[in-house]
């Protein structure tokens, strides 16, 4: 078979890699040496057979470019080290920089502010502007974000999308107010809203040292504001999730009423679903939680509790009430009742109070419950 002939693609990163050996052989560093550069009395090297040409910006040689950054303070680049960067690729497609140039000159942008791994394309855009005629913006270079284990943040660091913070249950307005606080600051203000944030904000208060991202602290602010919503838009949020695991809330309590028994002890949405999920589905006790909290010092008081239960008042203090006497008459503490009830009618050995829980599941189920533990 013939040889098949090198693409274009193949035919300039040959050129590219053959000249980048020729500078590390000399120990410069690698860039573009200018030799299509058209200078006064320069005869140009005929350019290589088949290999269109891009098109590059001309940089200044001499001198140096500058900007005071809002961030960082005054930032110079020598305009020597910065090479004949391409403006257009060999099939007319413009680049990177030219475009925000182009971008930020039609749009009248007066600040950029960006992330300080562009602080070297800041020199390189402030000559293309420059020679454009155009208004240099402000620039304000905001230091990097590092993950929770100090490293640069990034998908395996804890990166995620937007989307992605409401899927796991946070709340738009913790997510904006932690986000805003991540690198800037207003005096000791830690919680604050959307309108104090675009009311206070300045380039002044943007911290030059790296931000750290805290997922223990926006778990607090979470909780936060889901703790400031009324129980009815909280308890709303909570039916959509539910909703989407396919649990009824309506073959169940007030979901209101489950929401508010919770919220104080959850910090996420999906956690709060998780916690009120026990009042529309049954979680039968796994065996060996139920053995270690259901013993037989404990059946007799459990068995009387049951009987007595079927003809108390239906509210939580009625039925604390009767828990105190039932332990007091079987000479038990507290916990050696409740443990169990817990156990047996959630499945879990932690919930709020448990007379606000069992008043909170209702008569019915809770009888059913307790009968069929002695069937």
């Amino acid at each position: 078979m013939p040889p098949v002939p090198p693409t274009l693609a193949t035919r300039r990163a040959r050129n590219s890699t053959s000249l980048r050996a020729e500078q590390e052989t000399r120990k410069e560093k690698p860039r573009y040496d200018g030799r299509w550069r058209p200078e006064p009395g320069k005869i140009l090297p005929a350019p290589p057979a088949g290999l269109p040409p891009v098109v590059r910006f001309r940089n200044p040689t001499d001198g140096v470019v500058a900007w005071d950054d809002q961030v960082k303070g005054r930032i110079e680049f020598a305009n020597a080290e910065l090479d004949d960067l391409i403006i257009a690729r060999a099939d007319g497609t413009p680049t990177y920089n030219f475009c925000v140039c182009v971008d930020d000159w039609d749009m009248g942008i007066t600040h950029v502010i960006r992330g300080d791994d562009h602080v070297n394309n800041t020199p390189r855009q402030i000559n293309i502007l420059q020679a454009l005629g155009a208004d240099i913006p402000q620039y304000a270079h905001l230091s990097m974000i590092l993950g929770d284990d100090g490293a640069k943040l990034s998908k395996r660091h804890g990166a995620v999308s937007v989307m992605q913070y409401d899927e796991d249950g946070y709340l738009p307005e913790a997510v904006i107010n932690y986000l805003a606080r991540l690198g800037w600051s207003h005096g000791n203000a830690e919680v604050f809203s959307r309108q104090q944030f675009v009311e206070w904000f300045d380039l002044d208060h943007i911290t030059a040292s790296a931000a750290q991202f805290n997922t223990e602290k926006l778990l607090w602010l979470n909780q936060h504001y889901m703790k400031q919503l009324p129980l009815a838009e909280v308890a709303e949020k909570v039916r959509t999730r539910l909703a989407a695991r396919g649990v009824d809330t309506g073959a169940g309590p007030d979901l209101e009423k489950a929401v508010a028994l919770y919220v104080d002890r959850s910090n996420t949405l999906n956690l709060l679903a998780d916690a009120v999920e026990i009042f529309y589905v049954d979680f039968p006790p796994a065996p060996g939680l139920l053995a270690q909290h259901l013993t037989d010092d404990v059946r007799p008081a459990l068995a009387e509790f049951a009987a007595a239960l079927a003809g108390v008042a239906w509210d939580a203090a009625a039925i604390a009430a009767l828990i105190k006497e039932t332990v007091a008459r079987h000479g038990l503490k507290m916990p050696r009742l409740a443990m169990p009830l817990r156990v047996i009618l959630t499945g879990q050995a932690q919930t709020p109070s448990v007379d606000a829980v069992i008043a909170l599941i209702g008569r019915r189920r809770v009888l059913e419950k307790l009968a069929a533990l002695r069937t």
